[in-house]
């Protein structure tokens, strides 16, 4: 642990009970006193407080004054519409590689005058290289180092927040926002990796943790780690890059062709022009062969990571492998997500993971595994 990076709540962590883990190169939570379980519930519940500072987060200036160059180019290196990203939104994102994998997944906020830019922290070195190989002509690219990243999410985060600013309870989904908090411009979005309403907060070093002091002293709000952050998104059907999408998955594949809209794909005004883009077409039109599940287990059994499907209790040749494997605490049974071969991709399809040395039963289900809360 003693060359891993911290983030600027880890006094706060140690204070609170955390049990700290190595994680994407930082020290991290991965739990407190509470425990997972009831970390997972009352996030589900009321409120959860999430440092995600080790993620990286970057703004794009453009040199030319003109928000409309950056935008351009940076639709150069992901299938999405940047251009039709209004003033004041946030929306879901990846860079593809030229064989139409995913080389992250990231999230593009127009804040006017800039995009903002929040990627993973696994990737970040990597995404941040990308992006001065491909847009340095086009835009400025700032590193943000001073600032902290915090996610409070959960039915009672608007209740929570809206404390400290009224106007968060304004925002809508995906809306990105400066909001003033303890003296300091913070930026903020309503969105997050639970499936539930909540808000993304990009704070000054100075204050983060006079913020997360204020919002944990309200009753609503727990201090939640990375394990039931894990076992939330899992729920809602969302992927973690480098388990449920990598280097070698196309979007479509990962069954996250909605992120592509229309105007990107074949007929479409901007249509392709990003790396990958032939694959990625065609799989638009035609399909794949395989396709990203859901899956649950009929029994008590969790299917983890790299567990074998099989299409008959009888083994044979394999037709997939789970990517993502945990117990659900809000549905109250194990859950997976993974690949299959598209004939066994439809919902509803019986299949077995072999575990331990038994092929066990599962369904093929329909993600996310229970409703998300998002506020339209």
């Amino acid at each position: 642990m003693a060359d891993l990076k911290r983030t600027v709540f880890f006094d706060l962590h140690n204070e609170l009970g955390a049990k700290m883990v190595p994680f994407a190169g930082y020290e991290m939570p991965v739990q407190y006193k509470l425990g997972v379980m009831k970390e997972h519930l009352h996030t589900r519940a009321s409120a959860g407080l999430f440092d995600v500072s080790h993620m990286g987060q970057v703004i794009l200036r453009p040199r030319s004054g003109d928000l409309a160059d950056v935008a351009a180019a940076l639709e150069a290196l992901v299938p999405v519409s940047v251009l039709g990203l209004k003033e004041g939104r946030q929306r879901y994102a990846m860079f593809t590689n030229d064989a139409g994998g995913i080389l992250d997944d990231l999230m593009v906020a127009n804040r006017g005058d800039h995009l903002f830019l929040v990627v993973n922290a696994a990737c970040k070195e990597a995404d941040i290289a990308h992006l001065r190989a491909h847009l340095s002509d086009a835009c400025e690219i700032e590193v943000i180092e001073d600032r902290a990243l915090v996610a409070l999410q959960g039915p009672a985060a608007e209740k929570a927040l809206s404390r400290l600013n009224p106007y968060a309870a304004g925002m809508r989904f995906m809306d990105s926002a400066n909001l003033g908090f303890f003296g300091e411009e913070c930026w903020v979005s309503r969105s997050g990796y639970t499936g539930e309403d909540g808000y993304e907060v990009s704070v000054p070093n100075g204050k983060a943790v006079d913020l997360a002091r204020a919002l944990l002293e309200m009753d609503e709000v727990e201090a939640i780690g990375l394990g039931a952050r894990d076992s939330l998104r899992l729920e809602a059907g969302l992927c973690l890059y480098g388990h449920d999408i990598d280097e070698t998955t196309s979007p479509v594949e990962a069954a996250l062709e909605w992120a592509i809209q229309k105007v990107r794909r074949k007929g479409g005004a901007r249509e392709g022009g990003f790396p990958g883009a032939a694959r990625i077409l065609d799989e638009l039109e035609n399909g794949t062969t395989r396709r990203r599940v859901g899956i649950l287990p009929e029994g008590r059994a969790p299917m983890r990571e790299g567990t074998g499907l099989f299409a008959d209790a009888e083994g044979g040749a394999a037709i997939g492998t789970v990517t993502s494997g945990a117990y659900g605490p809000s549905i109250e049974r194990p859950m997976a997500m993974g690949y299959v071969e598209i004939d066994h991709a439809v919902d509803g399809t019986q299949i077995f993971g072999e575990v331990r040395g038994k092929h066990l039963p599962a369904i093929v289900s329909p993600l996310p595994f229970r409703p998300s809360n998002y506020k339209r």
